[in-house]
């Protein structure tokens, strides 16, 4: 199935610990590279959450932000956690001593701001863990779904252009007798303004030459088989974005050959067209995972 790597989802759930809101955005990237932003009670989640995002994401730069309001109009319960703020006690007691100076008196403000000896009260810490996975989890599905419903399009429309593509290759492809029989005029109306006698058979290899260097059957087929392919890798249960964004190089390729071998000036016009169409599908991929 195609996804696309674009897209956005947020859902909120409110509880005894005040209000969770979760935020996952996706852009367009070679791999998955997933950045996670989660308040310090949820911060242990983080292993368990990544591996979710690897689970249901392939490809993309994910940016997934887990924020915390707390109840009481935005005012958190406080708690000094005793034991941290016995510890440094017992630190700065031992550096008075080696320093053997006089007691400084101790800020109380600058002890609160140690990390770890001021913390939010928390009460609801499992139901809070539960909560925080539950909404993770609803958001990431909706950014999936989302991801899939923008991909659909995207296959509709690279589909459009393989259609337009198809149709181009099987006119080119019809008027190779055509511009093979042009290439024999010219040959002829060439030697006659030389006005030269040249032996019939030489004429033939000449002639042959011509045809074999200004041939673009093998083009088109390649060309062919490649809608073939890019049409099976749309259809396909795997992520397809770089195997098409390959396909598109190839296409690319195929068309600047034919445009410069052809000696049809109708086939080279096809040509530029059939050239414009895989740039506006080379747009697409990229933007598939």
């Amino acid at each position: 199935m195609i996804a696309s790597m674009t897209g956005f989802a947020r859902h909120e759930r409110t509880g005894p610990y005040g209000t969770l809101v979760c935020e996952i955005r996706s852009v367009n990237h070679r791999f998955l590279d997933a950045t996670l932003r989660l308040p310090d009670s949820c911060r242990a989640l983080e292993p368990e959450l990544r591996q979710a995002v690897s689970a249901k994401l392939k490809r993309g730069k994910v940016d997934c932000t887990l924020q915390q309001r707390s109840a009481q109009n935005g005012v958190a319960d406080l708690d000094i956690d005793q034991a941290v703020l016995k510890r440094l006690l017992e630190r700065i007691a031992e550096l008075k001593q080696a320093l053997a100076q006089p007691p400084a008196p101790i800020d109380l403000i600058e002890l609160l701001r140690w990390p770890g000896v001021l913390r939010e009260a928390d009460a609801t810490g499992d139901e809070l863990q539960r909560d925080a996975q539950a909404l993770f989890a609803q958001t990431l599905t909706e950014l999936a779904s989302a991801r899939a419903r923008e991909g659909e399009r995207l296959a509709q429309l690279i589909e459009q252009r393989l259609a337009a593509l198809s149709q181009m290759i099987d006119a080119t492809r019809g008027r190779l007798p055509e511009a093979q029989a042009r290439i024999r005029e010219r040959f002829a109306e060439r030697l006659q303004e030389l006005k030269v006698q040249v032996d019939p058979e030489r004429i033939e290899q000449e002639v042959a030459l011509l045809l074999q260097r200004f041939d673009v059957a093998e083009e088109i087929d390649r060309l062919s088989g490649h809608i073939v392919e890019a049409r099976r890798a749309l259809a396909g249960s795997e992520p397809a974005g770089r195997r098409l964004d390959f396909l598109m190089q190839e296409f690319n390729r195929e068309a600047n050959t034919l445009s410069s071998k052809s000696q049809d000036q109708e086939t080279t016009r096809t040509a530029v067209e059939m050239k414009v169409l895989i740039e506006q599908m080379r747009e697409q991929v990229q933007n598939i995972e």
